[in-house]
This record gives C-alpha cells, structure tokens and sequence, in this order.
C-alpha cells in the first residue's frame, strides 16, 4: 500500500487538497451569504480558515487514501436555508455550482501563473517549491471540481441537475439519489481508479492542456 511513498509528495498534496476543500466550502458559504442567507456566517463558515471547513473523517479519508495512491475526502458540509433567498429555485443551484466554480478559479490562477513560467522558459521557477505547489493546486482543484459536478448525491452536481429539472422529474430523481447515491458513489470511488479515471481523468488533462496552451494529449 505504501510502496511508493514520497514524504515530500504527500505533504504538498495534503496540503492542496485541505486548502482546496476548505475554499471549495467557503464558496458555498460566501455566495449563500451574499444572496441573502445568514445561516453560514451564523455557523461561522464564511471565512477562508481551513479549519472552520474541518470534517474529521472527510479527514482521515483524504490521509488514508492519498497514502493509497489516490485522494478522496470531503470537508465539512455547509448548511444553508434556502427560504431565506429572493429566488430559492435560482439561488440555490448558484451557492451550490459556487462551489466547483471556486475551485475553477484556483485552477486559473496557478495554472495561468505556470503558463507565463512555461511561455518565459523559467525552469527556476517550474521545479521550484512553488512551482510544485502550483501544478498541485492546477490538478487537483480541475480533479475536484469535475468530480464534484458528477450528478450522484451527496455531490454538488446532484444539487445543480435536480434544481434544474422540472418537479415531476426532479422529485423522483432526488428521492432515487437520497437512497441509493451514496451508495452509488462509494461503488465508483472505491471499485479501482478505472472509472473515475474515465469519468474524470481526460477532462482534467484536457483542462491543464488548456490552460497552460499546451498541445492536447501532452498531459497525461
């Protein structure tokens, strides 16, 4: 199980995986806030602190299978009262799409700033400390954010396509992915990294290609 363990490896990635859940969350937390639902800032969630976005065993999952070779976790969920928006329907899925969003951005920025290193042929800066930090936050938040727009509950894209179907279909929907989407999900984390490897893996690559103005098919 720990036969290629790299201390310095699972440290940078321990850490960009924490910080990115911890922002993904404060998305929620933020965009609730502003669109007029105070129960996070009650709940003291929106703040950038990784701790306030803390879930000891989203915790310990994110530990146990990153030292299995992959990382899955999850942060603490935020608790929002959509009665209290101006539009629930559309205000809901926009807290909840700001999540995946905030991990987007993260992506952008780091992404871009390895972009403008590749572009100047700054080596120095690419194989540095940083420069392992930015290639980490680049993959893993692109990781994190297609995976969570997957449409199984609990994730994020099950929220976003229920608020988007019409209610004769959107009731049956979310009462089938109330019951069997956890489930459904643990099957596809843990049945082998062939599925979501296959779900996720090429629009990761696509996306770092992308952003760092790399032929296609040179991230792997």
């Amino acid at each position: 199980m720990f036969h290629n363990f790299e201390p310095r490896q699972f440290i940078i990635g321990l850490v960009v995986l924490i910080v990115s859940i911890a922002l993904h969350e404060f998305g929620h937390a933020f965009s609730a806030d502003r669109l007029g639902d105070a129960t996070p800032r009650r709940d003291g969630r929106v703040t950038l602190w990784p701790d306030k976005h803390f879930e000891p065993f989203g915790f310990i999952m994110i530990v146990f299978t990153m030292l299995a070779g992959f990382g899955i976790g999850w942060g603490k969920p935020v608790m929002i009262n959509p009665r209290n928006f101006k539009n629930p329907r559309r205000d809901d899925i926009i807290v909840t799409a700001c999540g995946p969003l905030m991990n987007l951005l993260i992506a952008l920025v780091f992404g871009l700033i390895l972009r403008m290193a590749i572009a100047a042929d700054n080596e120095a800066l690419l194989h540095s400390l940083f420069g392992e930090f930015a290639q980490e936050f680049l993959i893993v938040n692109l990781a994190l954010m297609f995976f969570n727009l997957i449409p199984i509950y609990p994730l994020d894209g099950s929220h976003i396509l229920r608020g988007l179907l019409p209610t004769n279909l959107a009731v049956p929907y979310s009462r089938f992915m109330m019951q069997w989407g956890p489930i459904v999900l643990l099957l596809v984390c843990f049945s082998g990294s062939g599925i979501l490897s296959t779900v996720v893996g090429p629009a990761v690559s696509s996306s770092v290609s992308l952003i760092l103005g790399l032929p296609s098919g040179v991230v792997q």
